[in-house]
């Protein structure tokens, strides 16, 4: 297990957005930190509210947006319009290309959400949309598979082999983690302890194939697991 702690994440203040950057990203660049397996990015955003994001390209990446705090509307030229709430999950495959938009509509409430990109397995195709509410009682002491390369299990779809999944665990709450290869894990918010090390909001950690998990919530705790090719 190699451990990659909070503080140790690139950070970026543009007033109406702040940004903690886990891997190399805009003008944070850290040779030692370009991404693991197929996860390219993952950005702790913070959107001040009447502020967002414009219109803005992307090509070749899956874009998987999930909300923590307050609500985001996003906006593409292939007509989706929907507003995110906790507990959604949206992946936006932007292939070919794709124009998109993200904003916080809210006067009074900052919008907290993780923006997570992921290598595409196949270049150059449609571009696409999904969006799905994965509720906590669904996640609550578990882990939940909210994206897959096959959608299974009622998750969104993507396009690579990855398995995303999320959880909700309380003080000494212990789960029993899903078979990985490469895998990665993202503590985002509380803490927990995972073979003995203590991990808490914005921490995170790597594990090589065969690598056990063995995770037990410390405080109410919200964390992602990645499983990669």
């Amino acid at each position: 297990m190699k451990i990659r702690r909070a503080g140790e994440r690139g950070y970026a203040d543009h007033g109406w957005l702040r940004s903690y950057h886990t891997f190399s990203f805009a003008n944070y660049h850290d040779p030692k930190h370009m991404g693991f397996r197929a996860l390219r990015v993952i950005n702790e955003d913070r959107v001040a509210g009447g502020h967002g994001f414009g219109a803005h390209p992307h090509r070749n990446m899956e874009i998987i947006s999930y909300v923590l705090e307050g609500e985001m509307e996003h906006k593409d030229n292939m007509g989706n319009g929907e507003v995110m709430r906790p507990g959604d999950v949206q992946r936006m495959s932007a292939g070919t290309g794709v124009l998109h938009s993200e904003f916080n509509h809210s006067k009074e409430n900052e919008l907290h959400f993780l923006q997570i990109w992921i290598e595409p397995k196949e270049l150059g195709i449609a571009p696409s949309y999904e969006q799905k509410a994965f509720p906590a009682i669904d996640r609550q002491g578990q882990w939940r598979l909210v994206a897959s390369a096959e959608g299974r299990e009622g998750s969104i779809s993507l396009n690579q082999d990855v398995n995303l999944y999320a959880g909700l665990f309380d003080a000494d709450e212990s789960v029993v983690t899903p078979a990985t290869r490469y895998a990665w894990l993202h503590v985002v918010k509380g803490a927990v302890e995972v073979n003995g090390e203590q991990l808490s909001t914005g921490d995170a950690a790597a594990f090589q194939p065969g690598d056990a998990i063995s995770m037990t919530g410390k405080d109410a705790s919200e964390v992602l697991l990645f499983d990669l090719a």
